[in-house]
């Protein structure tokens, strides 16, 4: 069945990267210029999503007003002449059919999740999740998913090869044994949450690019609280293991973190110098800077 929709969950508190939240949604903090969660809407939206549903929380609403109309700043815009701009805001105004359902309190992912049950309905969808972001400009990280659902049904969740020694900063798949028909999909046997790298299954992770087929909203409803008291996502796909396929899927692109204040900063980075307009003000910028020295690199 195709994919039409994808949940994209923005209901945390991005204490994280505290102090810049305390007043400012994290999905909303630039990398360049522009936010964090248009580039995952892009990916959305490029992928062939035509409905995003957004789960966000009552500190949000400058979500809300980033994708909806602006007609005085149009007016403005207008008045100067600036076509450019003025296209540009018609982008992100007209990109998708977008809803905003709430999550009132910080119950987990799942739970979060759960809240898009009424706007998801009875179809397979897409989640994407803020803090990961993929470059790919062929082919983004969900369509990559979205194909081997529609090929061969189940959940599908992208899979990330990471150094052993990492393993316990992820969720980690075990996988099912021997070789499938596409070398770069696997049948999933079991998810195990942060192992220590001795004992890890595998060296693929998860990250947050998901296909879920609409069974994962009785399983979340099933799922007991876990760590922090919270419904976990995870736990509620290791309950479908053994009643439909569950697939990890390594995708091709690039992957980016946003979690913490130094990822933030060096992806914002990374997304500047991709930018034909931006890339030249920037290198100019880090040539001018002092070299450092043994001691400053320690």
């Amino acid at each position: 069945m195709r994919v039409r929709k994808a949940v994209i969950p923005a209901a945390g508190l991005g204490t994280r990267v505290l102090p810049a939240t305390k007043a400012i949604p994290k999905e909303m903090l630039p990398l360049a210029d522009k936010p964090t969660i248009q580039y995952v809407i892009e990916e959305a939206v490029n992928s062939g999503v035509e409905h995003i549903i957004i789960v966000t929380s009552r500190t949000k609403r400058a979500i809300e007003d980033h994708f909806d109309e602006s007609p005085e700043l149009a007016a403005a815009l207008a008045k100067k002449g600036d076509q450019r701009k003025l296209d540009m805001l018609r982008r992100i105004e007209e990109m998708a059919q977008i809803s905003f359902t709430r999550q009132p309190a910080p119950r987990g992912l799942g739970h979060a999740i759960l809240m898009a049950r009424d706007l998801v309905g009875d179809e397979p969808f897409g989640v994407l999740l803020g803090d990961d972001l993929v470059v790919n400009d062929e082919r983004p990280c969900l369509r990559q998913l979205m194909d081997v659902h529609e090929r061969d049904g189940g959940c599908v969740i992208a899979a990330l090869d990471v150094p052993r020694e990492q393993t316990r900063l992820y969720g980690v798949f075990d996988l099912e044994p021997g070789p499938g028909p596409d070398p770069r999909t696997h049948r999933v046997r079991d998810l195990v949450e942060k192992p220590a790298p001795d004992a890890a299954p595998s060296n693929l992770a998860v990250i947050g690019r998901y296909v879920l087929t609409p069974d994962i909203f009785a399983a979340l409803e099933r799922t007991a609280p876990g760590a922090g008291g919270e419904i976990q996502l995870t736990d509620g796909i290791r309950t479908l293991i053994g009643t439909e396929p569950i697939f990890a899927h390594e995708f091709t692109g690039t992957r980016y973190d946003t979690g913490d204040p130094v990822s933030y900063l060096t992806t914002s980075l990374a997304f500047a110098l991709r930018r034909p307009d931006l890339a030249p003000g920037v290198k100019a910028f880090l040539r001018s800077l002092p070299p450092l020295d043994e001691t400053e690199l320690d």
